[in-house]
This record gives structure tokens, C-alpha cells and sequence, in this order.
């Protein structure tokens, strides 16, 4: 039977009880308070084993109060739970040492579960120091999608922890590496970006690890590479699964033995970065293909975190509008609203190309628009300028759409979903050469699986070489397995 002296603070009666009905019949003793006064004395004298308290209070703010908590009892857990379901919210509450955040409305079996985690042992992590205040909230968002993201967030900032990013292009995976930099413990260092796609292959060891003078052609000078620009900050590797062999293998030994030599360099250099990946592609299929490194892969997954399209959080979309209006308000431009309908058009939209896509949406409502109001009609038109129209019924005739398209028909739609991603520059090099291996994989396991792991008649089926069929499965490694009949 759970055992514990609990204090709940929190302005609103309702939730008090609720939280006291909750944690009684959980086994817990509670005493409940309406303000950060009695909160205080009550912790100041020794009572309760663990808190839980709202952040917004009638006499403080639990922010201001929690520093002089933690200086007379570091040890005791703190919840901290808040309606301001923001970036920030979740941030200060870890960087001021508590135990766990929490957005309103909470799951009750969920706070259940986080008191008997706190209880059960220390919380015994330093805080990473204070954050810099900012009023430009880098993330926004109230969904459940990004209350997990910003929880996260908060639970990685006093760490160094190798974290990879996955997302669709647009979601904003260059915007949470640099959130982990700049409310990190290395916020003092450099973060420096490299976008592995925009980097001609040939180049990108020298790029990531320098070069010595002579060491190729046109090397006329030492070149410091990203990793010394880094050092003592961040080093964030988007587009990671573009990243070719070669520079996967030097890769793979600075992250396990923590050195590297430049390009035409025999010295070892010591390296004291943290490395962030991206990727919008499944690195798991790139290995199947031989494409990726299965052990690199392990070694930048130590953190997977998942960035949600923007259409699996709709509800986000309203302050996402209000947040990039007051964006082009400081660039000059006028600020705008949303009638119902318009607001309610743009959270049905699919977004392919995500956050970055709306954005590009308000900027240019803001530039060509006179009208304060933007009304449904307006979006309307604007949104059948955009790709994908065609793809955005729903409901029955969504599902009958999707029943009856072609093989084609879905390839194409797929390439504009792909191309949406990519508004103010083209795809990097190698597109054909690229489908062509993420078509074959899929085709040629299917007739492998048709056939039975036969690759003759799996040949035949294909119509191709026998021979030729047996190179594809080794360059995509592809797994054959033979049953009987």
C-alpha cells in the first residue's frame, strides 16, 4: 500500500478535491492549500514528503517560490502543473528543479503513477541553471502531441544526451535542436547546423572534420571543420540518413572514442561536442538497403524523439497563425485576423508541407492581402493554389479516393507531399537514383514473398535476369526466407 505526506496547492477549490479524493484512495495523507504562503510554511517546517502545485497562484508565482523550496529541501519532489500549456512553461518549471511537469487538464491515473515514481526514489539530478528569459516562445503549441514533445524537452536540458529528430520536412526539427542548445548546459557554446543534403558528397568529410593544407586539390589553406566550430556547444547534423558511407564510418569513431583526424591529418583531435541528428526519412528502411550504418544508427538513437505533422495536431493551428502574425508585424507588415470560417478551413487542410507551409501561408496573406479580416473565401483561394487539393477529401469519399487510386496515382502523390517539403530550394541531387532504390526494395520483396523466397521465379515474375535479380538483393539487403509448400 502506497504511504506518503502529500501537499496540494492549487487557487481552485474544485481541483483539491479532486486531487485529494484521488491520492486518499491511493493510500496517500494530503493537505491541501490555496496559496504559496501556506505552501511555504508548510514546507519550511518539514511537513509533506512531495508537492503538487499549480504554477499561477493568488499571492506568487510558484516559479519565484520554488528556488527558496529547493535551497531549505533540495530532495523533495515537486509537480508543477499549469493551464499555460507552453515551450516555456514546461522549461522553467524543470530548470527551477522540479520533479515533474504536468499541463492541464491532467490524467489522474497518470499523476498517480508520477507521485509513486517521485516517492520511490530521489529525484537526485541537478538543475541546468536558470534559462534565459525569451519572450520569442521558440515552440508553440497546447496539443497532447506537443505537451509530450515539451516534456521531453524539459527531462533533456540539463543532459548531453545524443538526441535524433525524426519529422516530416516543415515540422520544425532545426527549431527543437536549437531549443535543446540555447536552454541547455551548453548554451554558452556555438550551435552550429549542417544539412548534410546541401553538401556536395565528395565534400562532406572535409566539411564535418576539416582539412590540412594540400591535402586535395584547391586544399590551399588548413580548413577548420564543423566539429572545431562546435566545440564546447552543439553540432546539429540534419538530414543525417543523406549522409554518405565514407563520412558515416569517421562519424561512427568520434562518437565512440570521442577524437577525429581532418582530412589529410594524422594527429588525433579531442572533440567535447554534443551531437544532434534529423532525419525525415526511416533510417531502419536505409539500413535495409545498405545505405545507412546499423551501428551509427544505434549510437545517434540514444534519444528518439518524434516531431508530429502539423496535421496530427490541428488544434495547434490557431496560435500558430497568432504567433507568425506577430512575427511579420515586426517585419513591417500588417497584422491580420481570421474570421471563423477561415480558421476553421485552415485546421481541415492536410499541411504536407507542415509548419513551415502555414507560414509561408501567413506571410503572404500579411503581404497581399489589404483586408484586416481574412475571410473563408480568401483561404480558399489561396489554398487551391497550393499542391494536394485533390488528396484532401475526407471521411467515405476520402477512404473510396484511396480504395480506388492507381499505383501511380500514389507514387505521385507521395513526390508532392516529398516536394512540398522543399518551398524555397529544389531536392538535393540524386532524386531518380533515390526513388528508384526506395520503389525497388518494396517491389522486389513482394515477389520474393509471392514466390516463396524463389528467386527464379521471382526473377521470372519481374522479368528480369536471374542474375540480375540476385544483385539487387544483395545491394539492397534484402532478408530471403524459403518455406515449403
Amino acid at each position: 500500500m502506497p504511504n506518503g505526506n502529500i501537499i496540494v496547492a492549487d487557487d481552485d477549490a474544485a481541483i483539491r478535491t479532486v486531487l485529494n479524493q484521488a491520492l486518499s484512495r491511493a493510500g496517500y495523507e494530503v493537505r491541501s492549500t490555496g496559496n504559496c504562503a501556506t505552501l511555504w510554511r508548510w514546507v519550511a517546517q518539514g511537513e509533506g514528503d512531495l508537492v503538487i502545485t499549480d504554477v499561477m497562484m493568488p499571492d506568487e508565482n510558484v516559479f519565484d517560490l520554488l528556488p527558496r523550496i529547493k535551497r531549505v529541501r533540495p530532495e523533495l519532489p515537486i509537480i508543477v502543473m499549469s493551464a499555460q500549456n507552453t515551450f516555456m512553461t514546461a522549461i522553467r518549471a524543470s530548470e527551477r528543479g522540479a520533479y515533474e511537469y504536468l499541463p492541464k487538464p491532467f490524467d489522474l491515473k497518470e499523476l498517480t503513477a508520477i507521485v509513486g515514481r517521485a516517492l520511490s526514489r530521489p529525484r537526485g539530478t541537478p538543475a541546468a541553471g536558470v534559462a534565459p528569459e525569451n519572450d520569442d516562445i521558440p515552440l508553440v503549441g497546447r496539443s497532447p502531441a506537443m505537451q509530450e514533445i515539451y516534456r521531453a524537452l524539459a527531462r533533456l536540458m540539463p543532459t548531453d544526451l545524443t538526441v535524433m529528430i525524426t519529422g516530416e520536412s516543415g515540422t520544425g526539427k532545426e527549431l527543437v535542436a536549437r531549443a535543446l542548445h540555447d536552454y541547455g548546459r551548453r548554451r554558452a557554446g556555438p550551435f552550429v547546423p549542417v544539412n548534410m543534403a546541401a553538401i556536395p558528397r565528395d565534400l562532406i568529410e572535409s566539411e564535418l572534420f576539416g582539412h590540412e593544407k594540400g591535402a586535395f586539390t584547391g586544399a590551399l589553406t588548413r580548413s577548420a571543420g564543423r566539429f572545431e566550430q562546435a566545440e564546447g556547444g552543439t553540432l546539429f547534423l540534419d538530414e543525417i540518413g543523406d549522409m554518405p558511407m565514407e563520412a558515416q564510418t569517421r562519424l561512427l569513431r568520434v562518437l565512440q572514442q570521442g577524437e577525429y583526424t581532418t582530412v589529410g591529418g594524422r594527429v588525433p583531435i579531442k572533440t567535447n561536442v554534443r551531437i544532434i541528428a534529423a532525419t525525415n526519412k526511416d533510417l531502419r528502411v536505409s539500413i535495409q538497403q545498405g545505405i545507412f550504418r546499423e551501428d551509427l544508427f544505434f549510437r545517434l538513437n540514444v534519444v528518439p524523439l518524434r516531431l508530429p505533422a502539423l496535421r496530427e495536431r490541428a488544434e495547434d493551428v490557431p496560435d500558430l497563425i497568432r504567433h507568425f502574425f506577430v512575427l511579420v508585424e515586426r517585419e513591417g507588415l500588417t497584422r491580420k485576423t481570421l474570421d471563423g470560417d477561415a480558421m476553421e478551413r485552415l485546421k481541415r487542410y492536410r499541411w504536407p508541407g507542415n509548419v513551415r507551409e502555414l507560414e509561408n501561408l501567413v506571410r503572404r496573406l500579411a503581404a497581399l492581402y489589404p483586408q484586416e479580416t481574412i475571410t473563408g473565401p480568401v483561404i480558399e483561394a489561396e489554398l487551391d493554389t497550393l499542391p494536394l487539393m485533390q488528396s484532401q477529401a475526407s471521411g467515405a469519399n476520402g477512404r473510396k479516393a484511396a480504395e480506388n487510386e492507381t499505383l501511380s496515382g500514389a507514387v505521385e502523390r507521395h513526390l508532392s507531399d516529398y516536394f512540398s517539403g522543399y518551398k524555397d530550394t529544389l531536392p538535393p541531387p540524386g532524386l531518380y537514383h533515390r526513388i528508384l532504390r526506395e520503389i525497388e526494395g518494396p517491389l522486389i520483396g513482394a515477389a520474393l514473398a509471392a514466390t516463396r523466397g524463389n528467386q527464379i521465379r521471382a526473377a521470372e515474375l519481374l522479368g528480369v535476369n536471374r542474375n540480375t535479380l540476385r544483385k539487387k538483393v544483395r545491394d539492397l539487403d534484402l532478408q530471403v526466407f524459403r518455406t515449403s509448400r
